[in-house]
């Protein structure tokens, strides 16, 4: 017979470091729609997300694949950078206006909550697009930053022509 503590093996994902599970909870308890924002290695996925009890719907993806394929940002520019992450905020919250969904609430994952980082640019994408999100406002990177002139003074075209691009493919 075994002598000492109990030991419980606590559930995968919080294992790996892949799911705070209450403050998940916490989101679920509310009801409202999920805006997802992950930033992985290569670019920034957007999801809108309702829960369900046999799993997660997701209602609307876009990534920074989808800013290239369908809206014309450069190929050789970061699908990743906070101009990029504007723009992908900017693709989900309009197509989910045009699907009727009007407001949501920010799930940033374990992602560091800083001011001005590119899940925070996602969802000032998000909000000037029309969603409705609650947030604070200092949390939201500054123009410069959003306009990517802190990258190259170039991309500030290719910001404004994939924007109008995202614009008239929703109208």
């Amino acid at each position: 017979m075994a002598h000492g503590k109990n030991q419980r093996l606590r559930f995968k994902r919080r294992r790996t470091g892949e799911t705070d599970y209450r403050r998940r909870m916490r989101m679920l308890r509310g009801g409202a729609t999920r805006a997802v924002v992950r930033v992985s290695n290569t670019q920034t996925t957007c999801q809108l997300i309702n829960y369900d009890s046999t799993g997660d719907e997701v209602i609307i993806s876009v990534t920074g694949k989808t800013l290239v394929d369908r809206f014309g940002w450069p190929l050789d520019a970061s699908r990743k950078s906070v101009p990029a992450s504007y723009l992908t905020g900017f693709a989900l919250a309009k197509a989910a206006i045009a699907a009727g969904h009007s407001e949501a609430v920010l799930d940033v994952g374990l992602a560091a909550a800083t001011s001005g980082n590119r899940v925070f640019a996602a969802l000032r994408g998000m909000v000037d697009a029309g969603l409705d999100i609650p947030h604070g406002a200092d949390v939201l990177p500054s123009d410069e930053r959003i306009h990517g002139s802190h990258i190259n003074d170039s991309l500030a075209s290719a910001v404004e022509s994939t924007r109008t691009a995202i614009e008239e493919a929703s109208a």
